[in-house]
């Protein structure tokens, strides 16, 4: 047993070397603060870059009774992987962890670290004809987006992570450094439950993932995308049946995007002009991306036109305007909104789900209690109309009448969820995860049944809480 930290921080230094253990205030700020929440301090920031190396940091920091919070790229937004306040954690970066990408174009699978980013990996398989088809406005790790159970803009499509996740390797707490391999490309194994599935979306608290296999796919070789003004919010779901009917599997992102977000981009994002000038900027509209693996000069198939047909049938009825143009140009535009809002002022964002056929009745709700009760407020929404997911982020201005409130941020976020959750059916966190930003909402929302089971495996895997600051019970 060690006495000291300092005795800890001498046997993890003789373990990684000395420049892979970080304590100069300089050198670890960066891993201290999050994409937008979380910031705190750590004792020291562990950079291994071997799964070994992982397995006896955690022997280690177990015999010492010493907790870890598990980072990746810390493109989190809930605060799961950045150290509290308290001083006391030491911060396990993955950053390093990314020698590994194994590809097997025929099997359409891939074996990577988990510290290998998501434009790395993409970068790796492109010439094999191939890609990762979660589409993110950041890059994050394979282990983060495990953790978080990512979806992004093309889920309508190629599902979420967890839907593409063939294996993992784990290090587990308890035993400490135990090693679980799950290190599969197979499709189909139904010899027991699937224990890989126990770390998708657990923020990281069950375990640290070192490795994985991910099915992958082929890379499209023609597509179409177009920015779609529908009649009204009704219509916007019409658009979609009308899509998923008569485009079928071609129909791969399908994003709501607000008058108020587009204006936002056009005035703060360098390069982007009005897609639909001399108009003005609708009050809604849709982006919307048809693409196919095949050769159109064998299948038949033109995307643009098959597009163009489709909307034209829409016109006057379902779809008042639309401009089919440069899928870089038009993705863009959905890509900077996050950016541009925050020149907008103070940003309350909200990461939320729900079923699609909820969508429409929903924002007109949401609008309607905004501007009842906290008039001052900039709604500025967009999101996944395709999923059912929806990113009703709002803006408190900098020069409105009333000073900016943590207080009544925190009630207009609850009382979005709770009409969220209470009223639509839906999920407050769509893919964000938990995290200590979100645990109260978590408590609030979940079942005694569901916390219960969930902390009890918690509790299995880690009996002396000492893997992050998510706690599920």
């Amino acid at each position: 047993m060690f006495n000291s930290t300092s005795s800890l921080l001498t046997a993890l230094a003789q373990l990684l070397g000395a420049r892979a253990v970080l304590t100069d205030a300089d050198d670890c700020a960066p891993y201290f603060k999050g994409a937008r929440y979380g910031d705190g301090s750590a004792l020291a920031v562990l950079r291994p870059d071997t799964h070994e190396q992982v397995v006896e940091i955690v022997r280690l920091c177990a015999e010492h009774s010493q907790a870890i919070v598990l980072q990746g790229a810390n493109t989190g937004l809930v605060a799961a992987s950045t150290p509290d306040a308290s001083g006391r954690l030491m911060v396990l970066s993955l950053d390093r962890l990314k020698r590994h990408i194994e590809i097997d174009a025929v099997n359409r699978s891939v074996t990577v670290d988990a510290g290998v980013s998501l434009q790395d990996l993409n970068e790796a398989l492109a010439p094999h004809g191939l890609f990762f088809p979660i589409d993110l406005g950041a890059n994050p790790s394979i282990g983060g987006m495990i953790a978080a159970n990512t979806g992004g803009a093309r889920l309508i499509k190629y599902g979420d992570v967890r839907q593409n996740l063939l294996g993992l390797r784990a290090v587990l707490m308890q035993p400490a450094g135990q090693e679980l391999n799950l290190l599969s490309a197979l499709r189909k194994n139904n010899t027991g439950p699937d224990l890989k599935q126990l770390f998708v979306g657990s923020s990281g608290a069950y375990g640290i993932m070192t490795r994985a296999v991910l099915q992958v796919h082929r890379l499209p070789k023609q597509s179409a995308t177009a920015l779609v003004v529908p009649r009204d919010q009704a219509a916007v779901l019409e658009l979609l049946q009308v899509l998923e009917r008569d485009c079928g599997e071609f129909l791969s992102a399908f994003e709501g995007i607000s008058g108020a977000a587009l204006q936002a981009v056009l005035q703060h994002i360098p390069g982007i002009s009005n897609p639909f000038a001399p108009e003005g900027v609708p009050e809604y509209c849709v982006l919307v991306e048809l693409n196919s693996t095949s050769d159109p000069a064998l299948s038949g198939i033109d995307l643009d036109s098959l597009l163009m047909s489709c909307l034209e049938n829409l016109f006057g009825d379902v779809v008042e305007n639309a401009v089919i143009g440069r899928a870089e140009d038009l993705w863009r535009i959905r890509h900077a909104i996050s950016e541009a809002l925050r020149h907008q002022g103070k940003m309350i964002a909200f990461d939320i789900s729900m079923p699609r056929s909820r969508m429409a009745q929903f924002r007109d709700a949401g609008l309607a209690l905004i501007a009842d009760n906290y008039p001052w407020m900039r709604v500025m929404d967009f999101g996944h109309w395709g999923d059912g997911g929806c990113h009703f982020n709002m803006v408190w201005p900098a020069s409105a009448s009333i000073a900016y409130s943590s207080d009544v941020a925190q009630e207009i976020r609850t009382r979005i969820y709770d009409l969220v959750v209470n009223e639509f059916e839906g999920s407050f966190s769509a893919e964000h995860g938990v995290g200590p930003y979100n645990l109260d909402f978590y408590r609030r929302y979940t079942s005694d049944a569901a916390r219960q089971l969930s902390g009890g495996i918690q509790n299995l895997l880690d009996p002396h809480s000492l893997l992050g600051l998510t706690r599920f019970s």
